[in-house]
């Protein structure tokens, strides 16, 4: 692996560099120096690739108290959209590879998911609690539409009425409205979609290969008029980039439709406070010093913080002030300030599938 030491960044793709993993024994070093024609040193458009896996157990058990679900399921690995600030990007060092362009060129995929998921649900003992969908990688990134596991997923949950919460910022969920809207009406589902910035500019540099800020709120408006409740979720916030939209992107939020807004500072966890600080002396050198001051600002004087209630939303007076512009905001467009839209889905209509040699009932309900 030769982890690319340039600022020229690569199109479409939203790490600068594909340094190795913290787990890489040996980490070689492509250096330009000087002879080299910066053409020539750009790193090469790898296009992707996708490795299937066969998991023998697909639910993760959440043990965080600071997280709002208990349960969730990814059926990726690695994410297209390469949205540079994207927490997952340190999973990726697990696989022997790169959190930078790797994450977002070699993605992983699990086909049988449904199966593995079908299996899970039927284990006696089994008890259902909101199952969180895209809470590591998106679930509607663009392979998606090819590889439908998303979609498998979903209709053996609407099939044993399993309560679901998915985060996504892809207009592709839009094709699974059909599942969504009757899960929605058995009061099974909640949606939340990711709105980082209004601006398209700013969106393209900081999510490269995710739909525009105007197609997650024509995303937002459809699922709303279907009768689904939507979270608008403000993530990530960052100081110095896009906080100054907070207002706006909540104002537009209300317009489309939402019933509520949630919002999550910026994390910078292991290798990605380093893919951060490469990306933002690339794309916004004239302040990069500034933003990384205002982090720190809402750290507590550090750029990464892993404790618990306060690693989402920050901590002192300039995180104070964050929260406070979310409620008021939500306050005058009579929004949630969401923090727990999971725990309003039912449970109690959950039917476990049936065992293999099970006799069926000769009533039907």
């Amino acid at each position: 692996m030769f982890p690319i030491r340039s600022n020229i960044p690569l199109k479409g793709r939203g790490a600068i560099s594909n340094g190795s993993g913290r787990y890489e024994r040996y980490k070689t070093y492509r250096v330009n120096d000087g002879w080299i024609r910066d053409a020539d040193f750009a790193p090469s458009p790898i296009g992707i690739t996708v490795t299937n896996e066969t998991p023998k157990t697909i639910i993760s058990s959440n043990q965080s108290p600071d997280i709002a679900f208990d349960l969730s399921l990814n059926a990726y690995r690695g994410c297209e959209h390469g949205c540079i600030y994207c927490f997952a990007r340190p999973t990726h060092a697990y696989h022997g590879m790169s959190p930078g362009l790797d994450f977002e060129r070699q993605l992983f995929a699990k086909p049988n998911a449904a199966t593995v998921l079908e299996n899970e649900l039927r284990k006696p003992g089994y008890k259902p609690k909101t199952l969180a969908i895209g809470t590591n990688t998106d679930p509607y990134q663009p392979i998606e539409r090819n590889k439908r596991i998303t979609r498998k997923v979903l209709e053996i949950l609407s099939t044993y009425n399993h309560p679901v919460a998915i985060t996504t910022k892809s207009q592709l969920i839009l094709r699974d409205l059909d599942i969504l809207a009757s899960m929605a009406e058995r009061s099974i589902l909640s949606v939340g979609v990711s709105i980082t910035t209004l601006d398209r500019n700013t969106s393209r540099i900081m999510e490269p290969r995710a739909p525009t800020p105007k197609r997650r709120l024509e995303t937002v408006h459809k699922l709303a008029s279907a009768n689904i409740p939507v979270t608008v979720m403000l993530a990530p916030v960052i100081p110095g980039i896009n906080d100054h939209e907070i207002e706006n992107i909540i104002a537009a939020a209300a317009e489309a439709g939402a019933e509520a807004v949630d919002y999550i500072l910026l994390r910078l966890p292991k290798e990605v406070k380093g893919l951060f600080k490469e990306w933002l002396g690339t794309h916004y050198p004239d302040r990069a010093q500034k933003v990384l001051s205002l982090i720190s600002q809402h750290r507590g004087g550090k750029l990464s913080s892993s404790n618990w209630f306060k690693r989402m939303q920050g901590d002192g007076p300039l995180a104070s002030l964050l929260k406070q512009r979310v409620a008021v905001t939500c306050k005058r467009f009579n929004l949630n300030l969401e923090s727990a839209r999971s725990s309003r889905l039912r449970k109690d209509i959950f039917g476990p599938p049936p065992a293999k040699g099970d006799q069926l009932s000769l009533f039907q309900a």
